[in-house]
Formats: C-alpha cells, structure tokens, sequence
C-alpha cells in the first residue's frame, strides 16, 4: 500500500544513502539500549514518601558496582504534588544479558512522508494516558498539530514537546502483532521557520516500556491511532533463552 505524498521519488543514490543513514540509526540505537544506563540497564524506579528529598536519599544510599543511580519526578495524578524517585540501573541487568537485537522492518521510501506543522500557543496540553497509570492521564505540551494524509485519509496528529523536540506517540493495526502491543515512538525534526515536517516511519522505535518495565510510558491518543499497518521501523525487542520483560 503505497502512502508516499513526496513530489518526486528518490533517486536511487538517495534511497541508497538513506538505507545506510538507517543502518547507522539503527546501530546507534542497538548501543544506546545496551549501555550502562540505557533502557534495558533500568532495574527499579523506588518512589520515595512525600517530603523525602530524593538528592539527599541519593547521596545516602548505597550501591554496588556497576549500578548508577539517578532522580526522576513526576506529577501526582490525584494531588497534583511533584512525586520523587530513585532510578537504579545496572550495567550487568538481566535484561542486557539475555538482549540479542531490535527486530525491524527493512528500509521503505513510502514511509517518508511530508505533513504540515501548525504551531499552537505553547501553553496548550493534551491528555496523554500513560501504561502505568491504570487509565489515568496526564496533560503533556503539545504545540502544534501535525496534518498529513496516509492512504487517503487526513489525520491531525498531536507530538508532544520532549525538553524541545517533538514526540510522536502512535498506533497502527501492527501493535500486538509485529510491533510492540502499546504503540511506537517517532520523533518529529522541525525547523523554526519552516511549516513543513517529515515523519520518518522507518524511524519509528519502541517505546522504553518495551525493555523495561520500570518505566511509565505515555499510550497514543485517539487521533494519533492510524488506519493502516505502519509496517517501517522498529517491531521488538528480541531476547535469547526465553527472557522477557515483566
């Protein structure tokens, strides 16, 4: 099912170039999950109570080799309170040991496709429901929409600002089959002065929730669940001896 909406088709110089830009992406991020803090290394994410400074906890709590030790913060869902955590990550986790690759689909040039970025006041969020959450959401800055048609079929897509580029979470018939069940993960390069954006499906990846269940990933919202089987990028995380991820 052809979804190309360029001008012009690549030439073949170009596709090849850009298989080799994927295949460097991809090698990039078969190292960033396996490193020392990457996605398969988080083995707890340890909430602390209310009015526990989570730098002081840090600077006391005692680690072994190999464990790194980080802070993270989110917002309470019932309270609105900031809520603290230590993150313990292991260069030696099982989830690294028994790591063999990330399952992918192979290079398609359809799966380029040009949309149109229109920029929203930069105070506009979005509820995003998020995997940890038991149905709970949680309001993310969205600003701008992103419009692109797929097969015939016009889409408003919202990508979230993650520390100031765009995140766009999305589903499509694949999840639970080829690819992971919760969604993929696509980031959107935007310039400043430019209305135009290209969604690179071939650089869609899995979430972090997929290597790792210490984390609390956001789910696509409605109008970022697409009709048609994005079949680029990432599928799963594969692993040897029968490890999964609880």
């Amino acid at each position: 099912m052809s979804v190309h909406t360029r001008s012009t088709e690549p030439t073949a110089a170009a596709a090849q170039e850009a298989e080799a830009a994927l295949d460097a992406w991809h090698a990039a991020r078969q190292a960033a999950v396996t490193g020392p803090v990457g996605n398969l290394a988080l083995i707890e994410t340890r909430w602390l109570d209310p009015g526990v400074d989570a730098a002081e906890e840090r600077a006391r709590t005692a680690v072994p080799d190999g464990v790194t030790l980080t802070t993270v913060r989110r917002t309470n869902l019932h309270t609105g309170e900031p809520e603290e955590a230590l993150r313990f990550w292991d260069a030696n986790a099982p989830a690294i040991r028994h790591f063999s690759h990330i399952a992918a689909y192979s290079f398609h040039p359809d799966w380029v496709v040009e949309a149109t970025f229109t920029p929203v006041s930069t105070d506009r969020r979005v509820p995003f429901e998020h995997i940890r959450d038991s149905g709970g959401s949680r309001e993310l800055v969205v600003p701008g929409d992103i419009h692109v048609t797929l097969d015939g079929v016009d889409y408003t897509l919202s990508a979230f600002d993650d520390d100031g580029t765009l995140l766009l979470v999305f589903g499509d018939p694949t999840n639970g089959g080829d690819t992971y069940g919760a969604g993929r993960f696509l980031f959107v390069p935007r310039e400043a002065d430019s209305e135009t954006v290209v969604l690179d499906f071939n650089r869609a990846f899995v979430p972090p929730c997929g290597f790792s269940a210490q984390y609390n990933c956001p789910l696509p919202p409605r109008q970022n669940r697409l009709h048609l089987p994005v079949e680029a990028g990432e599928k799963l995380p594969v692993f040897r001896d029968g490890y999964t991820v609880n």
